[in-house]
């Protein structure tokens, strides 16, 4: 199984240029943890990855140090040059490279390097449980079908 075939397809994005109090109301409206800071290529629409911010950043950073975060910019605070992976890539060595790196989230980029989706440990949990569903069910029918048989 590849990355592309799990990971979220619908990304919550801002700009380095956004407001945090911005992205952070973003982030409470919207449910999720973390926004990918992208810029648009002008020539294809693309969007490029250029950091994540996480909840956690904006904890760490602005509200531990008594910040303003009227005052700031997403640019400020989030994590640049974060972790990316490919959708082509295979789910467990992107799954290594998010333990071995330490982080829970990876944006997801395409052939063109243009943001595609975001692979969240969760999103990997779901895709296991749905797997382990499926292989009880089949002992379960293979118990059925070895009983009515011999029965």
């Amino acid at each position: 199984m590849n990355v592309g075939a799990i990971c979220s397809r619908e990304v919550i994005t801002a700009h380095s240029a956004d407001g945090l109090a911005v992205a952070a109301r973003m982030m409470r409206e919207k449910h999720v943890g973390c926004l990918v800071v992208v810029d648009t290529n002008a020539a294809n629409g693309d969007l490029t990855v250029r950091g994540l911010l996480t909840d956690r950043d904006i904890v760490v950073t602005v509200i531990a140090k008594e910040a303003d975060a009227r005052a700031l910019r997403v640019g400020d605070v989030m994590s640049r040059a974060p972790l990316l992976v490919r959708d082509s890539q295979p789910l467990a060595a992107a799954i290594r490279h998010m333990r071995d790196v330490g982080v829970r989230r990876a944006p997801v980029v395409g052939g063109r390097d243009e943001l595609v989706g975001l692979l969240s440990l969760d999103d990997v949990l779901e895709a296991l449980a749905t797997q382990l569903t499926d292989v009880a069910a089949a002992i379960r029918t293979e118990q059925r079908v070895e009983l009515s048989t011999r029965g």
